[in-house]
């Protein structure tokens, strides 16, 4: 094992599972999560899933597998920098979208609405129901039965009202604390790795331009870097050396920042991080330039026109099939029909949230196509 700081989340002191289960061989508990992470369905559902663009739109652009192993890769390095745990830093990177919708954020925020009158809807819950109960692999236990140090990292947000009813896993919300540095680093890795990537498919789908984003800072300080170093470098080469260029920085930035708070606060357990406020953070410089990109890409990506008529054509599908399952349970699988009995939103609400962007747009066509079967 390697050498863990004293406030790093140790296996062998996790708070343990909600089933009990013999020790792993070979392999710690967070080397087990992320092993059954890996494994899961939901996991390779996350290959059919867009970050901005619908899957059919091409396939060069982001998908949340390969974003959520772009945030495990970010994380692990500043685990491995901060001494604290790499592998559960990871097992929740992997898992953090394992929730998510179809169709992006978009269709989130569409079946929230339709959600509304029965508790809403909110991935990262959704991604702990996936890994709780939603998961059928094992004949012991629903779900995935992961420890409670990923768990609580894959529960990023959660109001207070919900937090009441998660038990042991909702008690920081209440209790207003932090969880562990590993969740934290999670929770900013997954931040560095869509601006920066948004950014770059931005770019390759001809929505962004580099004139746009010459005037955005960190974009435009880092740009310049690479064209000092390469003179000539245009097209393609010249976005990679300055999206490289921009990761390695805010990288290097949380690293630094985050050690500074560590040192400050000096915390020597992981229930002192807990009591801690947040350690894991960007300089104010590098989380002002952050906050800019993020301002930018809101304004001339997510909103961009080409963009908004896919998000009304995916909250539409999204829509058409809650309304008409909760109209008819029946036009259900016999397998969600079966949990529909117990509480019919939320079950159509677990269907959709599990269909890949393809797999949705197909459903749809065979429930409303007159052609369809």
């Amino acid at each position: 094992m390697p050498d863990l700081a004293s406030y790093a989340a140790r296996p062998q002191r996790s708070r343990g599972r909600r089933h009990s289960e013999p020790p792993p061989h070979g392999r710690s508990e967070y080397q087990r999560d992320r092993d059954r992470i890996i494994h899961s369905t939901a996991f390779r559902r996350l290959e059919y899933k867009t970050q901005v663009f619908v899957n059919h739109e091409g396939d060069l652009f982001r998908t949340r597998l390969t974003h959520s192993l772009e945030v495990a890769q970010i994380g692990r390095s500043v685990a491995r920098n901060l001494k604290v745990a790499e592998d559960l830093t990871e097992a929740i990177a992997l898992a953090h979208d394992l929730g998510h919708t179809p169709f992006g954020h978009t269709g989130q925020d569409a079946l929230n609405a339709c959600m509304k009158p029965f508790g809403g809807f909110e991935h990262n819950l959704q991604s702990l129901r996936v890994v709780d109960v939603l998961e059928q692999r094992y004949g012991a236990f629903d779900g995935l039965n992961l420890t409670f140090e990923t768990r609580e990292g894959i529960l990023k947000h959660c109001s207070l009202k919900t937090a009441r009813t998660l038990g042991e896993v909702g008690e920081r919300f209440v209790e207003k604390r932090q969880p562990s540095l590993e969740a934290q680093i999670a929770n900013l890795a997954d931040e560095i790795a869509y601006n920066n990537h948004d950014l770059d498919d931005g770019l390759r789908s001809g929505l962004l331009t580099l004139e746009q984003l010459s005037e955005v800072r960190i974009f435009a300080r880092h740009m310049r870097t690479a064209l000092k170093d390469f003179p000539h470098l245009n097209g393609r080469r010249l976005v990679h050396e300055t999206v490289r260029r921009m990761i390695d920085t805010l990288i290097t930035d949380l690293i630094r920042q985050s050690a500074d708070n560590i040192r400050k606060h000096a915390p020597a357990s992981i229930e002192e991080v807990r009591q801690a406020p947040a350690l894991i953070a960007f300089g104010e410089k590098i989380r002002a330039e952050q906050q800019k990109l993020k301002q930018f890409l809101r304004l001339n990506l997510y909103q961009h026109y080409r963009v908004a008529r896919m998000s009304a054509k995916a909250r539409r599908i999204v829509a058409d099939m809650f309304h008409a399952f909760l109209a008819d349970p029946h036009l259900l699988p016999p397998e969600f029909q079966a949990r529909a009995a117990d509480d019919t939103p939320r079950a159509i609400a677990d269907y959709v949230a599990g269909m890949t962007d393809r797999y949705a747009i197909l459903e749809h066509r065979r429930l409303f196509a007159i052609e369809e079967t």
